[in-house]
């Protein structure tokens, strides 16, 4: 910003009025963002609106760009401790979240597990036993096998037998 000799004389106000674009760009430039410049110059206008001795000032361009560069400063300081403070909304959401599962959830849940527990009476005992123990127990065909004092692919047949009563009477729920 180049001084001119009939700024010297002019009052902060009207030298503010005139180098407002050149004001902003400046610190654009030097923030990086055009609202923190914006209301660095609206904190400038209020702060030399309400000098008691403007004309005391000498270097009036110099002043107003010193006065809008700590402003700024200012603003992106208040930001960055306001942005420390917050906590996101998704973060206060997962907080509060209620994980329960909903009363139409439980209804549900309770209807499959009751016809789980009855397909699994109707069934016949090895056949229960060999799902049970793949399902439940995590074993392979050989361990049920050998449980059950039965042949693998009996194994295969009792658990082919079971997943499809198993199926049939879930399909018959709803």
């Amino acid at each position: 910003m180049n001084i001119a000799a009939d700024d010297i004389d002019d009052d902060l106000q009207a030298i503010y009025l005139r180098q407002w674009h050149a004001l902003r760009a400046h610190l654009r430039r030097r923030t990086g963002s055009l609202d923190v410049a914006e209301d660095a110059l609206q904190e400038t206008w209020f702060r030399v609106a309400g000098l008691t001795n403007p004309a005391a000032v000498r270097d009036k361009k110099a002043f107003l760009l010193r006065i809008a560069g700590n402003i700024a400063i200012d603003i992106i300081r208040r930001e960055r401790r306001h942005q420390g403070r917050c906590t996101a909304d998704e973060a206060i959401l997962a907080a509060i979240e209620d994980l329960a599962p909903s009363p139409e959830t439980i209804v549900i849940d309770r209807d499959q597990l009751r016809a789980l527990v009855s397909a699994l009476t109707e069934l016949p005992g090895k056949a229960r036993a060999a799902l049970l123990m793949s399902r439940c127990d995590g074993l392979s065909h050989r361990d049920i096998a050998a449980r059950l004092k039965v042949s693998e692919s009996m194994v295969a047949k009792y658990l082919a037998q079971s997943l499809r009563h198993c199926r049939d009477a879930f399909r018959a729920l709803g």
